[in-house]
């Protein structure tokens, strides 16, 4: 009788070891990924208020099975662990959720709770006995005041915990943008590149998948998506915007103006180098751009050639003053811009409206304004200058600002202020200084309370230029750098955070295969035989000769001197007959021993009997010559 196959295997898979055959592939979890990108706390800074707190928001551990349901107990979770029991989280759960059983639990979990369950409020009331089962009162209460404060603290839901940097510029990342899905930021540096990162397409690597030099020699300042991310402006230090699609292909550039011309309406496009530029909210086919030639100006992304409007700011003096900034408000009505003197002004944009502002504020700072920003609901600006201050302004009162944040260095001219998803808060960066030692910061503050809520260290050694806090990732991003060095770092939060960063990290980089083997190939060159070998160049040679007066038959220079070697010097004649006449006496040369005035005015009674060229044809009419006469007191004097 045939035995059973399946026993004929087991036979003989016994023989080879389990480790034989298709393995499993390994995968990483991603709590360890996570504690990988998880911050330095020494650079993580939170305000005096909320310094109790910070201790115990940045003990929480990363996402895990274990901890989950305690840390939906803190936080807000998004999606609810349907299993009661941390123990058995990892079994599946049939049907609807167990009872809770209080006896049971105290002896499965014994971390979570010591003792039999505390009674129900109204128990509490109608026990007479007077005994407290539980922690004893004053320890609840303790707990109950580090709960409040972690509330306090975690109402903002910041997410500062782990941290990637977007590497790849050698400056100072001056311009940040992220589409509105997510999934692509575009940086702009100092050092005259455009970087593109897809997170969904980029591994735990974070390389760009795109690099554009848009202006060569110009600084890139402000990168701006259209509403339908399909597009997105790019503004150069040079006078022309430059419009990309979202694979970084050149759509188009605007045209540069006249630079002759003096009245800025009559120019066809900026003269001068750009400041800002930015997308119109709700259109996609317009933008807005500043110069340094003291003019805003509208265009229409369909047409290159030609621009739609062009503003000129109010100027307490005629003049050029240029534009350091300028944005649309969430609606695309208003347009806000930072004037070179310090002035904050506001445009309505209505039926037959120019260049006259309806909003004036001289003076809004000391230095030149980098950054302004609109709320949502159109009642706050905030301006950012080189002051180092940050002002709160209400655009229904704007004599005085609301608030003024102070100590807040800005060596950067794009230096931005950006609103939280809700815009509960509002957030900038912070320069670094030759005597301050805190480094680059990310200042959050308080919109109701207008009050400084944290401090979060982004470089020790560099400067934070541009931040944005992306509503549908929930993310922070912030640029750094310096002269040597740059990067956009991003902020996030595994509990809190969705896709972005958290798709990239978890993204392992692909392995080698044999496939990617490539072999170096052998080049082989036949010229290289000397069958085949080209003659060598007869030039060095050919020099050589020529510098060699006998084998170039180079004929002899003239002598400038007295004569050597066999030849007569230039002294005693250049030829050798006239040395031979001279020595013989047939060649006299007696002019080099006359005086020439001698010799001229031998020849002056010859002249004067005997007038042979001039003198006859003017024999008769020639005037008598009249001498002065010398005057005797004349010469004594």
């Amino acid at each position: 009788m045939a035995d059973d196959p399946a026993e004929i295997y087991d036979g003989i898979r016994a023989e080879f070891p389990l480790s034989f055959g298709k393995q499993s592939k390994s995968q990483t979890p991603l709590e360890a990924i996570h504690n990988t990108t998880r911050r330095n706390q020494s650079l993580h800074q939170q305000s005096p208020s909320s310094s109790s707190s910070t201790a115990d928001a940045n003990d929480l551990p990363s996402l895990s099975s274990s901890s989950k349901s305690w840390l939906n107990s803190l936080r807000s979770a998004k999606i609810p662990n349907p299993n009661p029991n941390p123990n058995d989280s990892d079994a599946s759960l049939i049907g609807p959720p167990r009872p809770p059983q209080p006896n049971s639990a105290a002896e499965d979990d014994g971390d979570a709770l010591i003792g039999p369950p505390p009674p129900p409020p109204g128990g509490a009331e109608s026990d007479d006995d007077g005994e407290m089962i539980g922690p004893p009162a004053p320890a609840r209460s303790n707990m109950e005041d580090s709960d409040s404060d972690l509330e306090e603290e975690n109402k903002y839901r910041i997410p500062v915990s782990n941290e990637i940097v977007l590497k790849g510029h050698t400056k100072v990342v001056s311009a940040l943008a992220i589409d509105y899905t997510g999934s692509r930021v575009v940086t702009g540096s100092y050092d005259y590149s455009v970087r593109m990162y897809d997170f969904q397409g980029m591994n735990a690597k974070l390389q760009s998948f795109r690099q554009l030099e848009p202006s060569e020699g110009h600084q890139v300042r402000t990168i701006s998506w259209s509403p339908t991310a399909d597009r997105f402006l790019c503004v150069t230090g040079s006078a022309q915007a430059k419009i990309y699609d979202r694979d970084g292909l050149t759509l188009g550039e605007f045209v540069k103006g006249d630079m002759y011309i003096r009245d800025l309406k009559n120019t066809k496009g900026h003269i001068t180098g750009l400041t800002c530029g930015q997308w119109h909210p709700r259109k996609k086919d317009e933008i807005l751009t500043s110069s340094e030639d003291g003019s805003l100006r509208i265009w229409d992304v369909n047409d290159f050639k030609t621009q739609k409007q062009v503003i000129k700011p109010k100027l307490a003096r005629p003049g050029r003053v240029p534009v350091t900034t300028c944005t649309w408000d969430h609606e695309g009505q208003r347009i806000a811009g930072g004037i070179g003197d310090g002035s904050i002004q506001v445009w309505n944009i209505k039926p037959g409206w120019g260049s006259r502002p309806d909003i004036h504020v001289p003076g809004a700072h000391s230095d030149d304004l980098t950054g302004l920003k609109f709320s949502r609901d159109g009642r706050i600006l905030l301006s950012r200058s080189c002051d180092g201050t940050l002002k709160v302004w209400d655009l229904r009162q704007m004599k005085d600002p609301l608030k003024v944040f102070q100590d807040l260095p800005n060596n950067y001219a794009q230096t931005n202020i950006a609103f939280s998803p809700d815009e509960q808060l509002f957030l900038t960066g912070t320069s670094i200084e030759r005597e301050s030692t805190t480094g680059g910061l990310l200042c959050f503050f308080d919109r109701a309370k207008l009050e400084l809520v944290s401090k979060v260290g982004i470089s020790p050694t560099c400067s934070v230029v541009q931040c944005a806090w992306h509503p549908k990732l929930n993310q922070i991003f912030a640029t750094m750098g310096d002269k040597s060095q740059g990067g956009t770092h991003v902020l996030y939060d595994p509990t809190i955070s969705e896709r972005g960063a958290l798709v990239c990290v978890a993204r392992a980089p692909r392995k080698k295969s044999v496939d990617d083997f490539v072999a170096n190939p052998v080049i082989h060159n036949p010229h290289a035989l000397p069958l085949f070998r080209d003659q060598p160049s007869r030039k060095r040679e050919r020099e050589k000769t020529l510098k060699d007066p006998v084998k170039s038959h180079k004929p002899d220079l003239p002598m400038t001197g007295p004569g050597f070697g066999g030849r007569v010097g230039v002294s005693k004649g250049s030829l050798l007959t006239q040395y031979l006449m001279k020595q013989g006496g047939m060649i006299k040369e007696t002019w080099m021993d006359e005086d020439p005035r001698e010799a001229i005015l031998k020849y002056a009674d010859v002249a004067a009997k005997d007038p042979k060229y001039i003198a006859p044809a003017y024999a008769e009419t020639q005037p008598e010559t009249v001498f002065a006469k010398s005057d005797s007191e004349d010469e004594d004097k």
